[in-house]
């Protein structure tokens, strides 16, 4: 994949995101990761497609990954790339991708800046084992790296350590026209301009037209929200949805 500047954007970036954890399925751990990395993405210039959950299964790893990198241009996965014999994740990476895990000496370096020789345990050590080939991701607080190789990005599960690796990561990443967006909100249920939007979305097909009902103060309403990665059309989409609630 070429990377290009953001003055020489794609027109669609597309990515998926893998969270990994048995303890996010169980629910005693409640995931904030994809709602960051959504918001990231988006700020950035790539579309979130897809988010998949599953547990610690290589075997399950495996098959989502190589769907997934097949059909996006990037698969961001968070989760079980730490100490303990359950963190599969590099390995399963490794293997989706068919190169040795390795342990690397980059890793080991960076990693030294937090632990002394004598405080490298062999199950710390295995936080610097990662797909050969790949390339490191800075991590500002444990040191411990994650990696990126092809269209994979693999990250830490630690919201704190994530964002900074995807804070990192960032740079490096091709990214496509950004979307833009805006708001109205319609005092009245979204099945009065059911068929307006409808006769808009024909005429604006550059412009989403998002219907999203709500309840304040035992009163129906509709929030609308359009997207376009054109912004001219979408403050014309906007005008003229604006001109219709005006007029009813």
């Amino acid at each position: 994949m070429n990377k290009k500047s953001s003055n020489n954007r794609q027109e669609i970036v597309t990515a998926a995101i893998l969270i990994i954890g048995d303890e996010i399925l169980s629910g005693r751990t409640k995931d904030s990761n994809v709602n960051y990395i959504a918001c990231h993405l988006t700020n950035i210039g790539i579309r979130l497609m897809e988010v998949r959950v599953i547990g610690d299964d290589e075997e399950a790893i495996i098959t989502s990954l190589n769907e997934l990198r097949a059909q996006h241009d990037y698969v961001f996965t968070t989760g079980g790339i730490g100490p303990t014999h359950d963190d599969i994740t590099a390995q399963a990476v490794a293997n989706a991708l068919r190169v040795p895990l390795i342990e690397d000496g980059r890793a080991l370096d960076m990693m030294r800046q937090h632990y002394s020789d004598d405080k490298l345990t062999a199950a710390r050590r295995r936080m610097a084992r990662v797909p050969e080939g790949a390339q490191l991701i800075q991590n500002s607080i444990s040191f411990a790296p994650g990696f990126m190789i092809k269209n994979v990005i693999t990250m830490a599960g630690v919201p704190a350590i994530m964002q900074v690796m995807l804070d990192d990561i960032t740079p490096k990443l091709q990214v496509g026209k950004l979307m833009h967006s805006t708001t109205i909100v319609h005092n009245q249920p979204e099945s009065t301009i059911a068929a307006k939007l409808e006769e808009l979305q024909c005429q604006y097909t550059d412009v989403s037209f998002g219907s999203y009902p709500f309840f304040k103060d035992g009163n129906v309403g509709t929030q609308l929200v359009l997207r376009s990665t054109n912004k001219s059309h979408l403050n014309s989409a906007k005008k003229a949805l604006n001109n219709y609630l005006d007029s009813i």
